[in-house]
């Protein structure tokens, strides 16, 4: 009798596009309902990412043809030395901070602004929502979230900022008709908002039972197709699989594995989603 033997999907990382960096696991002045970071009681955890761990990796990917580098966590902009990190990988390519926007007002607004001057790359902002609507938005993320964004916008767009909009769609609706909405909201408040703004990407509820992975590889780009990300613990696939056994992928860029299996549900999370979860498209939002 034959027996058969199921596979997990492999995926290739064609080449270091994308590199994230986890400026912290666990801090974050948020405690959003939705986030797949179980976060501790304590908001007092001291596991920033050293600077020289950065310097080590950026020489390591000094000949490496990288489009961005996003600086993530939980909450990135917690880290100490967060103005030096940026300037730092600011020398190698353009830089994406992946934030709630709660540190953005005018003041830090116009002090990027200056950062971003000094160097030939550029600052992206990625700013993190749930809905258009106030009261769901704030029912997940919490009390004063969404106009923390809105003020974040307005700011950032005084300095010509051009920010992305990541929308967790934890309420399951249909993608245009949030789009649509967006719209009307942003617009509302002098951000003529297009397509490529924004980001909506498939909720993982960690407490759901876990589905068979589905999905085709090769149609879509995946996060570990192009890019790793750097934590205090080494080298994994994606930020999804931070610090997750499953997803190491090495100490440090110098010699690191670049296949993945995606036997996750995180990894069914990304294969059922429109585009890459946590990557931005270039070709498109420059188009």
């Amino acid at each position: 009798m034959k027996t058969a033997i199921l596979k997990a999907p492999v995926c290739e990382l064609k080449s270091l596009k994308n590199l994230f960096i986890e400026m912290t696991a666990k801090n974050c002045n948020l405690r959003c309902k939705h986030c797949y970071i179980d976060f501790p009681i304590s908001r007092k955890v001291k596991d920033f990412i050293s600077v020289d761990i950065i310097k080590k990796t950026l020489e390591d990917i000094k000949n490496e043809d990288t489009d961005c580098i996003y600086l993530t966590g939980a909450e990135p902009m917690t880290h100490p030395d967060f103005n030096t990190i940026l300037r730092l990988c600011l020398k190698k390519s353009n830089v994406c901070i992946c934030t709630n926007g709660s540190f953005i007002n005018e003041k830090k607004a116009r002090f990027l602004k200056r950062v971003q001057d000094e160097s030939s790359y550029e600052i992206i902002f990625k700013l993190s929502m749930v809905h258009y609507d106030e009261m769901k938005n704030d029912e997940i993320r919490g009390r004063g979230s969404f106009r923390q964004v809105i003020h974040s916008v307005k700011h950032l767009l005084k300095y010509d900022f051009n920010p992305i909009i990541e929308v967790t769609n934890y309420y399951n609706e249909n993608d245009s008709d949030i789009m649509k909405s967006f719209m009307v909201l942003f617009n509302s408040v002098g951000f003529c908002i297009k397509e490529r703004n924004l980001c909506i990407n498939k909720y993982y509820d960690k407490k759901a039972c876990p589905e068979e992975i589905s999905g085709e590889i090769g149609r879509q780009s995946l996060d570990c197709g192009n890019g790793r990300i750097l934590t205090t613990k080494g080298i994994y696939s994606c930020p999804f699989l931070a610090n997750d056994h499953r997803g190491r992928c090495g100490s440090d860029l110098k010699d690191f594995s670049k296949r993945i299996n995606l036997e996750t549900p995180y990894c069914n999370t990304c294969l059922q989603n429109k585009r890459q979860v946590f990557g931005i498209d270039f070709s498109n939002f420059n188009s």
